[in-house]
């Protein structure tokens, strides 16, 4: 998943199923290379299936499978995040311009990092 253009091209699925050449226009920049080496590694993963269209000659229509569907909620997160990003001062919060903060929660106990001495990594 860290390698360019990945993410743009599961991002580009989550509308539904797309042919190559709609991939390639919906990924501007993408080489037409570099574009069938990341599908066949995102198929290799589990997360795209080629669908055939057509037999004669072989045409695919590239749907995610419910593993890369999966991923729309961490795209959605990391594109709100990068909107929100100031490259001087990180992220900040879009009501009052606070820099935001990382914490981590559990959810079971309903207590934040740094409540008690506990917690484990």
């Amino acid at each position: 998943m860290g390698d360019r253009w990945t993410l743009l091209l599961v991002a580009a699925l989550l509308d539904g199923p797309r042919r190559f050449g709609e991939l390639g226009s919906a990924v501007p920049g993408i080489a037409t290379n570099v574009l069938t080496s990341r599908l066949r590694e995102l198929e290799r993963d589990g997360l795209v299936m080629a669908v055939p269209y057509s037999r004669r000659p072989l045409r695919v229509d590239y749907h995610l499978t419910s593993v890369g569907a999966e991923l729309a909620g961490a795209l959605r997160l990391l594109a709100a995040w990068g909107g929100t990003v100031d490259d001087t001062h990180g992220p900040r919060h879009g009501a009052c311009g606070t820099p935001m903060e990382v914490r981590y929660w559990c959810p079971t106990c309903a207590r934040m990092d740094g409540e008690d001495e506990d917690i484990r990594v």
